[in-house]
């Protein structure tokens, strides 16, 4: 396993993600299901999508995830979620209030669009957890803690060649797992036709999805509704703003992880969750890919930004540090490519976590539109 570490909190920006996230047929709710999602560039993956009502779980609840059925018999008590590459499913649960089921937490937040998050996720506890060199819970800290469930944000995060308890030992010992569903194909040694779609297909309703069976998961299924309800709306909102409007061409890069280019270059992401963002914000992505394009940033030339057309920069920001260097880090990309759209007229939007998988990313759709579209 390879990751590279930009501090966004947990976020491991090695493929950033590599997904927002498009969880689909991947977790099947037994008792309660969602609707597919539609893929970013397909009308909208975060227009009104029809759900069931929120009713109350019906335990013992038994649920597919990533081809293996768990069973809960209750609301979990002891939750340890992983660290990954991934901050949106902490952040998941802290909206969702379920901060007192959190045994241990290891998705650090360090800087974040959403303003309470930082503080709120700082409060959980840890359980003493330190990190491997894989920058996460290693197997003998996981089995000492004793979850009742254990989060991952992928399937590489129960890869013992990696240091981590696999999803058989934990089960051996009592405790049971469960990955987002849309990263099942990642860092799986084998997948299914139908999980690899979900983590090509990732998109902002893919968060909605992980808040509303998370819901199910822990019988909170009218608050996730409401949370879920209060992103869409948000988001929705936008869309109607931009509707008409010329579409923007948007680079998204984060200066501050210029170690994921051969060239030096500041990372640059697109396809999936994150060109689902930029749509909704009225814009395109000056790279655009039809999936994750983890290879993107590795491939990155500095003749291809210098041809790019852009007309708006998001400069994304991967540790707190990088907060009062805004105007900076833009200006140097600026001064750089000066032929640019946003160069000229140094139009620029600046997000962190919303760039990822989780609630953020209504907090990253508003403030690229602010920058694409003024009011």
């Amino acid at each position: 396993m390879e990751i590279l570490r930009g501090s966004l909190g947990s976020v491991s920006p090695h493929a950033t993600r590599r997904a927002g996230v498009a969880l689909v047929a991947a977790f099947s709710v037994l008792v309660a299901g969602c609707g597919s999602s539609p893929g970013p560039g397909e009308g909208g993956a975060t227009t009104a999508v029809e759900r069931p009502a929120p009713s109350r779980t019906s335990y013992p609840l038994t649920i597919e995830n990533c081809g293996r059925k768990v069973t809960f018999d209750g609301p979990p008590k002891r939750v340890l979620i992983m660290n990954g590459v991934s901050v949106g499913e902490v952040q998941a649960y802290v909206l969702l209030g379920l901060q007192d089921r959190v045994l241990a937490n290891a998705q650090r937040v360090t800087v974040s669009d959403d303003p309470v998050m930082v503080a709120e996720v700082a409060k959980l506890p840890t359980g003493g957890a330190d990190w491997n060199k894989n920058f996460d819970v290693p197997a003998e800290k996981v089995l000492e803690l004793a979850p009742d469930l254990v989060v991952s944000t992928w399937s590489g995060g129960f890869n013992a060649e990696s240091g981590f308890a696999t999803r058989d030992q934990l089960a051996e010992a009592g405790i049971r797992s469960y990955v987002n569903p849309v990263d099942c194909a990642y860092g799986a040694t084998t997948s299914s036709a139908a999980d690899q779609a979900a983590y090509d297909r990732q998109s902002i309703e893919s968060t909605f999805d992980f808040v509303l069976q998370t819901g199910v998961i822990f019988d909170e299924q009218q608050k996730a509704a409401d949370v879920v309800a209060q992103l869409e709306k948000r988001i929705a909102s936008v869309r109607d703003r931009v509707a008409g409007k010329e579409r923007k061409k948007v680079l998204l890069a984060f200066p501050g992880m210029a170690m994921m280019s051969t060239n030096n270059l500041p990372a640059v992401f697109s396809g999936g969750i994150y060109d689902d963002i930029i749509d909704a914000a009225g814009g395109v992505n000056a790279f655009p890919s039809d999936k994750p394009n983890h290879e993107l940033t590795s491939n990155l030339n500095a003749e291809a930004l210098v041809t790019a057309e852009v007309d708006v920069v998001v400069i994304g920001l991967s540790d707190p540090s990088e907060v009062d260097e805004v105007d900076q880090l833009a200006g140097r990309l600026f001064q750089q490519y000066p032929q640019w759209k946003a160069s000229k007229s140094r139009t620029y939007a600046v997000i962190s976590d919303g760039a990822f998988l989780g609630p953020a990313n209504a907090h990253a759709v508003e403030k690229i539109a602010d920058a694409a579209h003024p009011r």
